[in-house]
């Protein structure tokens, strides 16, 4: 069960705080360098206090200024570098997903949910490249349309999964997206009754995925582990027949290991 959120309302809720961070997550690979007027922008704040935050960014080294640009700045890596730190499984889990990629010869990667992305925390990459985008540790993918995001999902509490469903923005990337909510609810229930997910081009055409939930020894959630690969190298069959045993024997490997 997750913990109650403070309320952006109460006294103890630092606004200067959720506004710095804010600030640092509009820059992304698509906005990587930006003006004060965009960083405004993008983040709804005005120009005045989005100026005094990326100031405040630049004078703790988390942001470079180059003439009117800003940009993040190396530093930032330590405080994704932290939840890595703090999270001593993932030694453990990459070498697993290093196995799968050796066994099988695709790409396996371990993903956990963030509101409605799933964040990639581990990843083992096999030689050929399967989508138009580079995925690496901190790449985020809309939950609703990746293997990873659906099958963490289905271990969403009713409630929360229900207040996920309500709020999300389901938008078209293929022809095989899903973006209707009843259909995108019903194939979270059979994620959730048969123990794993498959996404079949819906983010990137060709790309086809398969994950299943990672638990550690207390059964407390870690995150999910997938195998991702070619519609043209690898059908349905092959998918769910020969790589799903694979991931569910991983699976309850990291079950036995991680503590």
């Amino acid at each position: 069960m997750q913990e109650d959120i403070l309320n952006p309302d109460s006294r103890d809720f630092v606004t200067a705080l959720a506004s710095g961070l804010e600030v640092i997550r509009a820059f992304d690979d698509e906005h990587p360098r930006m003006t004060l007027s965009e960083v405004a922008t993008r983040t709804g704040m005005n120009r005045a206090k989005a100026r005094r935050i990326l100031l405040t960014l630049h004078a703790l080294g988390y942001v470079r200024k180059q003439h009117r640009y800003f940009e993040l700045a190396p530093r930032v890596l330590h405080l994704g570098y932290a939840f890595l730190s703090a999270n001593n499984y993932r030694g453990v889990i990459q070498q697993y997903l290093e196995d799968i990629t050796d066994e099988i010869g695709e790409s396996s990667s371990l993903g956990v949910l963030d509101g409605e992305d799933v964040i990639y925390v581990a990843r083992s990459a096999a030689k050929h490249r399967l989508m138009a985008i580079t995925l690496s540790v901190g790449t985020r993918l809309p939950a609703a349309h990746t293997s990873l995001g659906r099958i963490l999902l289905a271990q969403l509490p009713e409630a929360e999964l229900e207040d996920y469903l309500s709020s999300v923005e389901l938008i078209r990337h293929t022809d095989k997206t899903i973006v209707d909510i009843e259909e995108l609810r019903n194939q979270i229930i059979v994620a959730r009754q048969q123990g794993y997910a498959v996404a079949d081009q819906e983010l990137d055409p060709g790309l086809r995925s398969l994950a299943v939930p990672a638990y550690d020894a207390k059964h407390q959630l870690i995150g999910a582990i997938n195998v991702s690969t070619n519609v043209a190298r690898v059908d349905i069959d092959t998918l769910l027949g020969v790589y799903l045993p694979i991931m569910q024997k991983k699976a309850a490997q990291i079950r036995l290991h991680v503590n």
